[in-house]
């Protein structure tokens, strides 16, 4: 039997939960107050909150029992609520500004955006596909979504959402300048789009760029693009695999939730589970699986499994995540992708499995940020008299 953690290690671990509001993991908060750790490897978490109703209590819920249950010979997670004193919601205040002016330079993403990452363990299981689909879906139920091609050697996102022409960059008060992102209508949403595919002259051409340079293509993507305030999600389109930008996007972007696409076979469960394991090492959290090109259905109803089956709920049950979806092999699909409109805005068994994935993200596991939500308000008024103060100085 494995060494059970002790309640240092169990804290530690959560060190991995963000509060989305605040900007900063739950044990630098003071929300992660005590751990205990039964001989049965019973762990039981003592989480004050911001305020009892807080609306994230489901999401924080969610995030603290997968960090603990991912340690070594945990049996069950328990979790005690409290609410903390104002004292303690003053010192968390101060925490969170001191960690929204750290990233403030380097990092251009509204806080408010919910950022998900979609991944997949090697190529050709449809991850790209799954991204413009699942995008253009958020945007279609009204949203505002940011989505960053970085799968840079193998750009595909603007083919695939019908973009063309190469982006611009304005010039900003201060003498540097911005990335315009392309900003498509979808709906009552829209979709704001940066790919390498819009920065070279022909999709056509070959990038034969190294680690490093591959790092910064991302981070220029993070940094230097004027992306809007009002963003609800961030969609990430991961090259396939375990690499430099999936490294780098994780120091980048810690509060990131991970979507990792496989399809059924054997082969491309047992790849996808490498996926799974960078993500926890580099503290994602991972939000589930979709299998993609599951059943084919022919003219007849019939269903084929041509590229085999089970490998999406094989690789869910293994990681311990859910299997959020399956999306039937359909040719729609493909065809859809390659004229520009992604087949989630119209009809079929695969449009309705993409729009149910995404209802599943927004109704439950990656809700939008409620920027009206108790710490949000908490930091709204905070920062308003601080200001307020700095304005009168008769006031300090």
């Amino acid at each position: 039997m494995a060494d059970l953690p002790t309640s240092d290690d169990v804290l530690a671990a959560l060190r991995g939960v963000i509060d989305p509001e605040l900007g900063a993991d739950i044990v630098e908060l003071g929300m992660a107050r005590a751990a205990t750790v039964a001989p049965d490897g019973a762990v039981r978490v003592t989480v004050a909150l911001t305020t009892a109703g807080c609306p994230l209590r489901a999401q924080l819920m969610r995030d603290v029992v997968t960090r603990v249950e991912g340690l070594p010979g945990v049996t069950s997670v328990s979790i005690d609520w409290a609410e903390m004193t104002p004292e303690q919601k003053s010192a968390a205040m101060d925490v969170a500004r001191k960690a929204a002016q750290g990233s403030a330079g380097p990092n251009a993403v509204p806080t408010g955006a919910r950022v998900l990452a979609v991944a997949s363990g090697k190529g050709g299981v449809g991850k790209s596909s799954v991204t413009a689909n699942l995008a253009a879906a958020l945007a279609a139920r009204g949203f505002a979504v940011g989505v960053i091609d970085a799968d840079i050697w193998g750009f595909s996102i603007p083919r695939m959402l019908g973009l063309e022409g190469r982006l611009a960059a304005e010039a900003t008060p201060d003498g540097g300048r911005l990335i315009q992102p392309h900003s498509l209508p979808v709906g009552p949403g829209r979709l704001d789009v940066v790919s390498m595919g819009l920065l070279v002259d022909d999709e056509t051409d070959a990038l034969m760029w190294r680690g490093l340079i591959l790092n910064r293509a991302v981070q220029h993507f993070l940094e230097d693009v004027a992306w809007a305030d009002d963003l609800d999600y961030l969609v990430i389109d991961l090259p396939p695999g375990t690499g430099d930008v999936q490294m780098g996007l994780a120091r980048m972007l810690p509060q990131a939730q991970m979507l990792v696409v496989t399809t059924p076979a054997l082969a491309a469960q047992r790849v996808a589970t490498r996926a799974v394991t960078m993500a926890r090492k580099s503290h994602l959290h991972v939000l589930g699986v979709i299998e993609n090109m599951s059943a084919y259905r022919c003219e007849h109803g019939d269903l084929h499994t041509v590229f085999g089956s089970g490998g999406g709920e094989a690789l869910a049950t293994e990681a311990g995540i859910p299997l959020i979806g399956t999306i039937p092999l359909e040719p729609a699909v493909s065809a859809g992708g390659d004229a520009g409109a992604p087949v989630v805005l119209g009809q079929g068994d695969a449009a309705d499995a993409l729009r149910a994935i995404a209802d599943r993200l927004v109704d439950d596991l990656a809700p939008p940020v409620a920027m009206a939500g108790c710490s949000a308000r908490m930091l709204a008024a905070a920062t308003a008299a601080l200001d307020a103060a700095a304005l009168d100085p008769a006031a300090g």
